[in-house]
């Protein structure tokens, strides 16, 4: 038995309970309604809660909504804290009188993917028009002018959007010195009315999730967000405090099974004893900004805390080290940070804690009460053959689910490699066949959803996959992302139909209801 009140994350876990979570996992952007303009946006999120409450799911997780401007991949974000105003619900935002009417983006719409570059553009477009409109009611309002008093990020970020636009969006390594090592007050007041523009589109994104995360508690929900370890070099971070950074590493991961020659992720690594002198306020003003909008929250590559892949720049993953090279430094550093983040946030941590981790890791996260990540096809006894561990010897303290937003779909997953689920079906008594049956896919995941795990949450796909109608005719079409690898299908995923089919499709209540059960 686990003693709930003397883990470290004691607090976190009193402000929810400890009992049985199950949900669902979904990138905002591939959520399309009739209102939505080519994109998922934060109200879309609403019909989402409902259906969630009737069928019984508690837990919502999304993937990072950072602002990543032009890229579409939210992992590689402008911002620590800054909400992507490409989700802003146009047809939400305050009413006032002489506002213009949203543009008619039906022909974004009904686009298989999201059209990133376009639906950008028609929002930022338009937003321009409205801020013109209404922003000076906006910024007389004490809501506005506390959210501005409130978080110190909000300034340096509005600065460097309205200079990235001045520079046609070249990375700030690349500008003028007078801008990469500027005089921030002095360029405040040079460009006060078009930061203006910046810090209104945030209090907007603030409001609607703020909104939001209130229904989805008036529903018995719960929010869960995902705190990327890394941030883009490009970023209003790295040009506002710099030292806080290494900028001759770039983080990566050392060869392994599955990519013979290592991956290099071009973001810089931190320097964390500077991080350390300043109380580690840069970390803490991210929570304190993420615990506006979630409950709990998903800490990628948790590993990275304690060991990261260190790289010199350019060069080839093959020719990194690990990040303290003394392995005894690894869990004190490690333990350092993840105490520091639990005293610093009353949301849940759920670690991504997935690969090749060493065993000090996952018994520092379960001394901590945090819980690590379980996905099914992986969670096998490699040193006994490679055989799936049964299902009841899950921990307590961990997350199940049968695929990622970086992984194959189970669909895909079944098909390559086929002797994976030849053991699989070996491991569960099942005769093999190629096609993955609507029964064999409605047990794994119901197996998902009972193991002794405290949180059981699945991508949204997956259970779509039971209805062929709900989903492309094209396994590969359900994939989100393919790391390592620039695609123009990564992050690009939409769901096959609109959020109002979904919710209105019988068949599909009935079967969840049916997994939960």
């Amino acid at each position: 038995m686990i003693d709930f009140k003397n883990l470290p994350s004691a607090s976190q876990w009193n402000k929810i309970g400890v009992k049985s979570r199950h949900g669902i996992n979904i990138p905002l952007a591939s959520l399309k309604t009739a209102q939505s303009s080519g994109i998922g946006e934060f109200a879309d999120l609403i019909p989402l809660i409902d259906w969630c409450h009737e069928v019984g799911f508690e837990v919502i997780q999304l993937l990072p909504l950072n602002d990543s401007g032009t890229d579409p991949s939210p992992y590689s974000a402008l911002s620590s804290c800054a909400l992507h105003p490409i989700y802003l619900s146009l047809q939400h935002l305050p009413s006032l009188p002489g506002n213009p009417t949203p543009p008619d983006a039906s022909h974004l719409n009904i686009m298989p993917r999201v059209s990133y570059l376009e639906v950008l553009s028609l929002k930022l477009n338009f937003l321009h028009t409205y801020i013109n409109e209404a922003g000076s009611d906006i910024i007389k309002s004490k809501e506005f002018q506390a959210f501005l008093d409130q978080n110190q990020w909000l300034v340096p970020y509005a600065l460097f959007k309205v200079l990235k636009d001045k520079l046609q969006h070249t990375p700030w390594m690349s500008w003028p010195q007078e801008l990469k090592t500027p005089d921030f007050k002095k360029l405040e007041a040079e460009h006060s009315q078009e930061v203006v523009f910046y810090l209104l589109l945030q209090f907007l994104c603030h409001l609607q999730m703020i909104q939001v995360k209130e229904y989805a508690h008036s529903k018995g929900i719960l929010l869960k967000g995902d705190i990327p370890i890394l941030i883009s070099p490009d970023s209003a971070d790295a040009w506002f405090k710099p030292d806080r950074f290494n900028f001759t590493l770039s983080a990566g991961a050392p060869p392994d099974a599955f990519k013979w020659d290592g991956q290099y992720w071009g973001f810089p690594l931190y320097n964390w004893e500077d991080l350390k002198n300043e109380d580690f306020f840069w970390w803490k003003d991210r929570l304190k900004a993420a615990s506006n909008y979630y409950d709990l929250y998903r800490i990628d590559h948790v590993v990275g805390f304690f060991r990261i892949w260190a790289i010199p720049l350019n060069h080839s993953p093959k020719e990194g080290k690990f990040l303290p090279e003394n392995p005894s430094l690894w869990v004190p550093q490690g333990k350092e940070i993840l105490l520091m983040m639990l005293k610093a946030s009353q949301m849940l941590p759920i670690a991504e804690d997935l690969g090749e981790v060493p065993p000090s890791v996952r018994t520092t996260l379960a001394e901590l009460g945090i819980c690590g990540t379980k996905v099914i096809r992986w969670e096998r006894k490699y040193d006994q053959g490679g055989r799936f561990i049964p299902f009841n010897e899950y921990p307590v303290l961990s997350m199940t689910t049968v695929s990622t937003h970086d992984s194959e779909t189970l669909q895909l997953w079944w098909l390559d490699p086929i002797e994976d689920a030849k053991e699989f079906c070996a491991f569960k008594g099942w005769t093999f066949s190629p096609d993955l049956s609507y029964d064999h896919r409605l047990q794994i995941l119901r197996d998902a959803h009972h193991t002794p795990s405290l949180f059981h949450i699945n991508l949204l796909p997956e259970y779509l996959a039971l209805f062929p109608e709900l989903v492309s005719s094209h396994p590969d079409d359900e994939r989100i992302n393919v790391p390592g690898k620039i695609l123009p299908t990564n992050w690009t995923y939409r769901l096959h139909v609109p959020l109002e089919e979904i919710t209105r499709h019988e068949a599909l209540k009935k079967a969840i209801k049916a997994i939960l059960k």
